[in-house]
């Protein structure tokens, strides 16, 4: 009784504050405000929903729950790429490329990235995720020190258009890019929901998964994928949120009290919702946009994280 009241009661807490949200100080303007709203509100859910399925299925491939996909990198190519684009080309990359052209390219350049780190450390029948892990955290800091070198190079008003990049904004989405991003999700949530028994076993750990008869190589390469077109949508759309997945699957872990994916992954998604939604509703009454969502989301998880760490240790 009290999990089906913690997996419904969340989706219950959600659409109050999503109606919250969008009726709020609107005034009932029908004709802008709440229209504006809408688009950041869908963007706010396709975003908890691609943080929610990437991080649960990164921590079962991994069999880690401190872990994201931020340790392989994909967030650091993104802002890599947005790097360049503004030494090369200047301001104008903005102008050539388009908001939708920059998106698209942005998308393709992570998924291209996946791939070629799968493609090399899983060949000839390799499986070692450790060695996955470690390539891409140093990968990671790697780019993040050429973007910083970039930074360096560019003028103050380049540098500020680069510093818009590495902070999660729900105001920059466009409707067209809301539309086609929920496209391409729910296609992947629609290849997530044919591997949920699958996903059960990988949860299991790499040598049981074996066991039962599982593929592990050709399976883990499939969630991966996944996991990168997911991490590039919602850092194409918002920007990067680096630390959050953390926060949102130990707290559904902790609600759910269960590893079947069926009910981990929708309350995962319910959260990571709940919590963007606070986060924008704050940054736009409390704050006045004097900070960021991506400052409140660090703020939060930050703290869980440690508090985490020192309950794990202490319960050693």
């Amino acid at each position: 009784m009290s999990r089906l009241l913690a997996r419904y009661g969340v989706w219950l807490l959600v659409l109050a504050l999503a109606l919250g949200f969008l009726l709020l100080g609107s005034g009932l303007d029908f004709a802008y405000v709440i229209p504006k709203r809408l688009t950041r509100l869908a963007a706010i859910g396709i975003a908890g929903v691609c943080i929610a399925y990437a991080s649960v299925i990164f921590q079962t491939i991994a069999g880690n729950r401190i872990l994201t996909p931020a340790i392989m990198g994909y967030e650091a190519i993104y802002l890599l790429f947005q790097a360049l684009l503004i030494l090369l080309l200047g301001t104008q990359s903005l102008v050539l490329l388009g908001r939708h052209g920059n998106v698209l390219l942005s998308i393709l350049l992570m998924l291209g990235y996946s791939w070629l780190i799968h493609r090399w450390l899983f060949r000839n029948g390799r499986n070692n995720v450790y060695m996955l892990l470690l390539l891409g955290l140093v990968l990671s800091m790697v780019m993040a020190t050429f973007t910083q070198f970039i930074q360096l190079k560019i003028s103050p008003g380049e540098f500020s258009i680069l510093q818009g990049f590495n902070y999660a904004s729900f105001n920059k989405a466009q409707p067209a890019q809301v539309i086609y991003s929920g496209l391409l999700v729910a296609l992947v949530c629609l290849l997530v929901q044919r591997t949920l028994p699958l996903l059960d076993v990988l949860s299991l750990g790499r040598d049981q998964a074996i066991s039962l008869g599982v593929d592990y190589l050709r399976s883990v390469s499939l969630q991966l994928a996944l996991i990168a077109v997911l991490v590039a949508v919602s850092t194409s759309l918002v920007g990067p949120t680096a630390f959050m997945g953390v926060f949102v699957a130990n707290i559904t872990y902790a609600l759910a009290r269960t590893n079947r994916h069926r009910v981990t992954l929708p309350m995962a998604s319910a959260i990571a919702i709940a919590l963007l939604i606070i986060a924008q509703y704050l940054v736009e009454q409390l704050f006045n946009y004097n900070t960021s969502v991506s400052i409140l989301i660090n703020l939060v998880c930050g703290v869980y994280f440690l508090t985490l760490m020192v309950r794990t240790r202490g319960s050693a």
